[in-house]
């Protein structure tokens, strides 16, 4: 029998709907049961495509003894972290600062009230090699809370007010007087200096990446390494090395198996140092920012190989993650069911999980016997087995769950040209025969059974992809990947945005959900508007972007401290409301709207952006200043906040031949971020001369298609051919 989680959106949610557990989705009910019984609340709280989640429903949550206690001694409560973000930063806050660790699934203990008084993160059923289990767990809280109720409660008290502390002085936490006395240009330098420094010193000059293991692909910091590169001049030594850590960094991250390279795309994060065993998840706002490192490789450096992985990432979402709407799928699994044959063989607790009578193995989709590479390619079996480190007996060496017996992760082991010259081959030769192996397997593979979709569209990670498509339309010269952007923005418009309100809500499945969005979801959104339009010269796109960065400031500005909350005023189950202060996996809110606002300044000089923009630069000082790797993608801002305004406006049919060649000289090469606008010589035109007056004469001349160079308050003598433009930037 279902329990109330079947009639949710959230696929997270649903996949426990069949539990013996009596969830409740989070919500007022949910709390006030708890007050009417004198029960805590379990909070649980993960994401649909997340291994470790399965492996603790699995082994408790789908266990009817573990089951009878918690519905017995507790009201449970099951939270799809994507759903709201806000809630999960705020009881993450909690177990990291409580255990020194943080991760998913979360299971937290909360009063009636919602206050936090205990918590962790996977927890296995039964105690284990000194780690107490999940039933040792509940029966322990049990007995405290009706031992030591009034304890718990002062503590959790407590545990609000400190999280109230962390509020006000974490992210926007004042600067010591002496530090608020250094110019902000001084202070920005500094920052600049230390994070290069930082990142140089943490850089592993083998295998790229900073760090050891587990190793992610954290896209902000090689973010902040091209912008030292564009800062300091890519042919400086500094520019050079900045440059060389992103590019090396990306092209270990292409060779390892955290690349799929049957499929294209990228999974979430490596197990090792190598870029090796990967969490084989793979999430959108990953292929979104991975793709743009890769463009900006490209910019850097001229090799085609970066274009050409831009390319395979956005195949992988047209393909997997794009719905019929135009919209963007969320993620897709790390676990998939094994094949019939395979899965009566392989019964390990840690390795196999039952869901309605089918085996489940993480990475099963994506890994390969020998037996099987043979079997598909015949003759060139051997070609490729060398240059993906394939063998007989598996390759994975460190294999301590017992996932990958006699399994092979595709790894390329050694050069194309090495391969080729083993194999007396010619590197075209070896290229297109390498290309046609992987078409095959690909066929193959497609016959599996697939890893799970979780067929979210989420409004932020649509804005990321937005962005990350619109940047390829512009680098690449491909105007399909301008339309699947449009695609997307036109989907949210239409499905996630009520006009008669200007509300951006959190996500579709099926139809929209209840939970209006939140500031990432403004801001990433925000972002790719201007990136769509900057692509394309539509208006709507740009004028759409300022009538929600006024939204967002109405809903999310802190007007006392400046900076931007993650959650809504008007929410009173959220118990303390936080600003998020580190570029992770995501960028933080509040990095990208500082850009977002410095841009919209300089594109038409929004009121009050600049102003804002500063603010949240200073609210987060002490946070930049300090520890500036935190938060690359805001130095990347910081830079704008700095710099005079640079503006390139494109005078003609933004359809012509002629205009697309003076934009692609806009894009040949990594350089300092101008906004472009576009004079049409209709509407869009109209629209911008009444904010910026002077673009009012800006007109082709001769007939031709003209670039307009302005920086430094001062335009350029107007040019029309593609050389002449190319060389006014190199001179800039």
């Amino acid at each position: 029998m279902s329990n109330r989680l079947a009639a949710e959106k959230s696929p997270y949610l649903r996949q426990h709907a069949e539990n013996p557990v009596d969830w409740l989705p989070w919500g007022e009910a949910a709390f006030a049961q708890a007050r009417q019984e004198q029960k805590p609340v379990f909070l649980s709280i993960g994401y649909s495509t997340c291994h470790w989640c399965h492996v603790m429903a699995h082994e408790s949550f789908e266990n009817t003894a573990i089951a009878a206690v918690l519905n017995r001694d507790f009201v449970p409560v099951k939270l799809d972290r994507e759903e709201r973000p806000d809630l999960d930063r705020v009881y993450m806050t909690y177990v990291q600062q409580t255990t020194g660790q943080g991760g998913w699934p979360m299971s937290v203990w909360l009063t009636p009230e919602g206050k936090p008084f205990y918590g962790g993160t996977y927890f296995p059923a039964a105690d284990r090699h000194g780690r107490p289990g999940f039933l040792t767990v509940l029966n322990a809280i049990t007995r405290h809370w009706h031992e030591q109720r009034e304890k718990i409660l002062a503590g959790a008290d407590e545990v609000v007010a400190a999280l109230q502390r962390y509020a006000a002085e974490g992210a926007a936490r004042e600067v010591n007087p002496g530090e608020a006395e250094v110019p902000l240009h001084e202070a920005a330098a500094e920052a600049f200096e230390k994070g290069y420094q930082y990142f140089h010193e943490a850089c592993d000059p083998q295998w790229g990446g900073f760090g050891g293991a587990p190793k992610f692909p954290r896209a902000s910091a090689l973010n902040f390494l091209f912008q030292v590169a564009v800062l300091q001049g890519p042919p400086s030594e500094l520019g050079a090395d900045a440059v060389r850590m992103a590019t090396h960094t990306l092209q270990k991250m292409a060779e390892g198996g955290l690349h799929d390279h049957v499929g294209g795309g990228f999974h979430r994060y490596s197990v090792d140092e190598q870029w090796f065993v990967p969490h084989f998840e793979k999430m959108l706002y990953d292929q979104a920012q991975i793709a743009l490192n890769y463009l900006e490789a490209r910019q850097a450096t001229g090799r085609e190989v970066f274009a050409w992985l831009a390319r395979d990432i956005f195949s992988y979402v047209q393909r997997d993650l794009t719905g019929p709407h135009g919209g963007f799928y969320s993620a897709e699994d790390a676990d998939s069911p094994l094949p019939a044959a395979e899965a009566g063989g392989r019964r390990a607790e840690d390795e196999v999980r039952k869901t309605e009578n089918n085996a489940h193995a993480e990475g099963a989709f994506y890994v390969w016997t020998k037996a099987e590479i043979d079997a598909v390619l015949g003759a060139d079996a051997a070609f490729f087995c060398a240059h993906y480190g394939v063998k007989p007996d598996g390759n994975v060496a460190h294999d301590p769950q017992g996932e990958f017996t006699g399994k092979n992760i595709l790894m390329q082991r050694q050069s194309l040209v090495v391969t080729a010259r083993e194999f007396q081959l010619g590197i075209e030769a070896a290229s297109t025969k390498l290309l046609d192996a992987l078409d095959k397997l690909g066929a193959v593979r497609a016959r599996r059974p697939r890893p799970q979709r979780d067929d979210k569209v989420i409004t932020a990670w649509n804005g990321l992809m937005i962005s990350a498509l619109a940047k390829g339309a512009q680098v690449l010269g491909e105007t399909a990947h301008l339309t699947a952007a449009t695609r997307a923005a036109e989907f949210i418009e239409r499905e996630l945005y009520d006009p008669a309100t200007g509300t951006l809500y959190r996500s579709w499945r099926d139809g929209r959900s209840n939970i209006p969005g939140f500031a990432e979801d403004y801001a990433c959104l925000i972002q790719g508007l201007l990136d769509l339009y900057e692509a394309g010269f539509v208006i709507h796109w740009l004028q759409w972007a300022v009538q929600l960065q006024a939204k967002m400031d109405g809903l999310f500005w802190d007007a006392a401290r400046g900076g931007y909350f993650n959650s809504r005023a008007d929410d009173p189950m959220v118990i303390v409301r936080l600003k998020e202060d580190y570029d992770g996996a995501e960028p933080a809110s509040n990095s990208v709207a500082v850009m977002n606002l410095l841009r919209l300044d300089w594109m038409i000089g929004v009121k009050g952006a600049r102003d804002q923009a500063l603010k949240t630069i200073g609210a987060l000082r002490a946070q930049w200043s300090r520890v500036p790797h935190g938060l690359p993608q805001l130095l990347c801002a910081l830079e704008l906040a700095l710099a005079e305004p640079r503006t390139v406006v494109l005078a003609g049919d933004p359809a012509s031949s002629d205009f697309r060649a003076l934009d692609a000289v806009l894009h040949e090469a990594l350089g300092p971020r101008r906004v472009r606008l576009g004079a049409d010589g209709a509407a869009g035109q109209a629209w911008l001369a009444v904010r910026r007056p002077y673009l009012a004469d800006m007109k082709p001349v001769n007939g031709r298609a003209t670039a307009y160079l302005c920086e430094n308050f001062t335009c350029q003598q107007p040019v029309s051919a593609p050389a002449e433009l190319r060389r006014l930037l190199v001179r800039g």
